[in-house]
């Protein structure tokens, strides 16, 4: 399941953290979930193709949350790349 690979990977959480990731191209892969408008997620969703990374759309945001250990619901997260 792809939500297990987020679960045990280092992952930023939410929109601003997500961002910066993706800015510095430090990001793997980035989820999103599908019930939250798409129109605050396009400049995300936008820069995770303009920089080839990968993406992954949640069911809700719920069930994107607690995939990253979080209490409340999330709109997006990205796995971090392994820098060395």
């Amino acid at each position: 399941m792809a939500l297990q690979e987020l679960w045990e990977s280092n992952r930023v959480v939410g929109m601003r953290q997500t961002l910066k990731t993706l800015q510095r191209g430090r990001a793997s892969k980035v989820f999103v979930a599908s019930d939250v408008d798409s129109e605050m997620l396009e400049k995300i969703i936008s820069l995770a193709k303009e920089k080839g990374v990968s993406l992954e759309y949640v069911d809700s945001s719920a069930e994107l949350g607690k995939a990253c250990g979080i209490e409340v619901g999330a709109s997006c997260a990205a796995i971090l790349k392994n820098e060395r």
